[in-house]
C-alpha cells in the first residue's frame, strides 16, 4: 500500500484546517507619512491595532487580547513597531536642517557680524547650501534688525545671551539626534566661519558658538577643538 494512502487505495484528504489556533484581526487606527526602513525613502503608512482571538477549525471564538500597534507600509506592506515613527521623514529631516542652519546663522551675525558685508556673504552662503535657495545678505541683515527691533531684552546693542540660547536650543535640540557626529560638525564649522569673516572670534560670538555646540550635544573638547580649526585656513 502506498504511503499515505487508505485501504481503499484513495488518498487521504490533505488537513486544511488546524482544530485550536489563534487568530489576529487588524483594524485601522489613522494613517500618516513616515521613512520605510524596507523601502529606503518617505512612504505613506497605516497604523494598525491588532485583536487575538482564539479559533476552534477556523472560527474565530474568544478574544486573547490585543497586538501592536504597527505600522504597515502602504508601498511595501511591510509592518514595523510603532517607534519607527520616531524617525524623520527625509522632508521634515531637511525643513528642520534647513531652518536650524538659518538660525544659527542670524544668531551668529546678531552678536555684531551683521555690520559686516563679509560676514553677511557668508552667512547667506551657508544658508542658501542648507535650502533657503534664494537667501540673500541683505536679507540676512533684514531679519537680523527685524529680530534686534522686536527683542526688548537687548542692552548697549549686545543681544541677550539668555534669549540667543534658548533660540538655538530650541533649533538644534530636536535635530541633534538625527545627525551623524560630521552632520553636527559641519553645522558648527560653518557658524564659526561667519563669525571669522570679519575678523577674530569676539567673546559674544564664541559664547554664541558655543552654545551651538552645546545644542548639537557635541563634548566641550570637541567644540574647543573645531573652534580652534576654524581658524587656520585649510
Amino acid at each position: 500500500m502506498l504511503p499515505g494512502s487508505g485501504r481503499d487505495g484513495g488518498r487521504r484528504p490533505a488537513r486544511a484546517l488546524r482544530m485550536v489556533g489563534l487568530r489576529t484581526s487588524w483594524t485601522d487606527a489613522g494613517e500618516g507619512e513616515f521613512f520605510c526602513p524596507g523601502c529606503g525613502g518617505d512612504r505613506n503608512y497605516r497604523r494598525l491595532h491588532g485583536q487575538v482571538r482564539l479559533t476552534v477549525l477556523g472560527v474565530p471564538l474568544a478574544g486573547r487580547g490585543q497586538t501592536g500597534p504597527v505600522v504597515e507600509c502602504s508601498s511595501c506592506a511591510a509592518r514595523y513597531g510603532a517607534e519607527v515613527l520616531d524617525h524623520l521623514t527625509t522632508a521634515r529631516f531637511s525643513t528642520m536642517l534647513r531652518d536650524a542652519v538659518r538660525t544659527v546663522a542670524l544668531a551668529v551675525l546678531a552678536t555684531g557680524g551683521a555690520g559686516s558685508r563679509t560676514a553677511l556673504e557668508t552667512a547667506a552662503e551657508g544658508v542658501r547650501a542648507a535650502g533657503f535657495d534664494d537667501c540673500t545678505a541683505d536679507e540676512l541683515a533684514l531679519l537680523v534688525r527685524v529680530v534686534d527691533d522686536e527683542d526688548a531684552s537687548r542692552s548697549l546693542g549686545r543681544p541677550c545671551e539668555a534669549a540667543i540660547a534658548l533660540e538655538l536650543h530650541e533649533a538644534l535640540g530636536p535635530l541633534a539626534p538625527h545627525l551623524a557626529p560630521l552632520g553636527r560638525e559641519s553645522i558648527l564649522l560653518q557658524a564659526a566661519r561667519v563669525a571669522l569673516a570679519d575678523g577674530p572670534y569676539r567673546p559674544v560670538e564664541r559664547a554664541a558658538l558655543t552654545t551651538v555646540g552645546a545644542a548639537l550635544a557635541l563634548p566641550d573638547a570637541d567644540v574647543s577643538r573645531l573652534l580652534e580649526s576654524a581658524r587656520t585656513p585649510s
